[in-house]
Formats: structure tokens, C-alpha cells, sequence
């Protein structure tokens, strides 16, 4: 299991679909839940399972999560069934999750590794985020307070990638699991 974290606008998305698009990776991305609005360009079930809150509460006292958090008024989690059914499969599996739930899935011991991603520099977190057209001045500013306190928690991952660069960053991600399917 490979946690990917970062704040909105770093680039882990398209990061983690750079990653995946590698044959030497046998990895699936987690589909995760959410009960934020979908946006125009999402698909239910492929980029994320949307709920209501009601069914996303019914969940967590089923314990059907591996993971979940609050995070800008919405909730977003990891389900234990998305996880077991890969591994069923032997297939490996990118968790692309904030940092409250990466620290809940490490604690399970369960995770061979932890990159965080940094976007550049602040002015280009700012300018993707705005580049996105999906925030008001008032949700902007509450995410980039967010990205502050998140990249404050880099340290607690195995391991830092800046993304300046697709090509490089996804090449260093690489690098960083290569290690993981060699030993099988």
C-alpha cells in the first residue's frame, strides 16, 4: 500500500495517473468516497464513489473505512472493501489521501510507503488552484491556510517529492516503489 499525499494544487493527481499508466507497476488507485459535489468533468465510481452524507455517516459506524476525514466541510474516505479486493487480485494499491487520513492508514502498519508532494513554490499552488475555476475567493483562501498546515506535515512521510516537473517527479516516484516490486 502506497500513501500519496499533498496539498490542492501540488499535482498528486496527475502524479498518481502518471504512475499508474507504467506496466512495471501491477498498482490501482483506491477509489475513494466523498460527499463533496461532483465536478463536471468526474465520474461516479471512477474518480470518486459520491455520497450522501447520511450514507457516508451509516459507513463509518459500519466501520466500513479504512480511513476518513472532514476536510473543507465535505468527508472523504478510503473503504476497507476497496482494498481487499485488490489485494485479492495481488495487485498493489495508491491511496492518493490528505494527511489526517495517511496518519490514520500508517498507524495500521499496513503502509510500505509515504511520499508527500510539494507543488514548486507557493505562486504555482496558488495559480493551479485558480487554473481549476472550481473555487470562490473565500473556498481559495481556505484551502491554500490548508496547504500551509499540510506541507508543515511533510515530515511525517517516508519521503518528499517537489513537483516542478511531471516527467522528473513521476520519474522519482518511481524510483521511490521500484524497491517494493523487485522483492516480490
Amino acid at each position: 500500500m502506497i500513501v500519496i499525499s499533498g496539498p490542492s494544487g501540488s499535482g498528486k493527481s496527475t502524479l498518481v495517473r502518471e504512475v499508474l499508466k507504467d506496466p512495471a507497476f501491477p498498482l490501482e488507485i483506491s477509489v475513494s468516497v466523498t460527499t463533496r459535489a461532483k465536478r463536471a468533468n468526474e465520474k461516479d465510481g471512477a474518480d470518486y464513489h459520491f455520497w450522501t452524507k447520511e450514507r457516508f455517516q451509516q459507513g463509518v459506524a459500519a466501520g466500513e473505512f479504512l480511513e476518513w476525514a472532514e476536510v473543507y466541510g465535505s468527508f472523504y474516505g478510503t473503504l476497507k472493501e476497496e482494498i481487499a479486493r485488490r489485494r485479492e487480485q495481488g495487485k498493489g494499491v495508491i491511496l492518493e489521501i490528505d494527511v489526517q487520513g495517511a496518519g490514520q492508514v500508517r498507524r495500521t502498519g499496513e503502509v510500505t510507503r509515504s511520499i508527500f508532494v510539494f507543488p514548486p513554490d507557493w505562486q504555482a499552488c496558488e495559480a493551479r488552484l485558480r487554473a481549476r475555476g472550481t473555487e470562490n475567493e473565500e473556498s481559495l483562501g481556505r484551502r491554500l491556510a490548508c496547504a500551509k498546515e499540510e506541507m508543515g506535515r511533510a515530515n511525517e512521510y517516508d519521503y518528499q517529492v517537489v513537483n516542478d516537473d511531471l516527467n522528473r517527479a513521476a520519474g522519482r516516484i518511481k524510483e521511490l516503489i521500484k524497491p517494493l516490486f523487485m522483492e516480490r
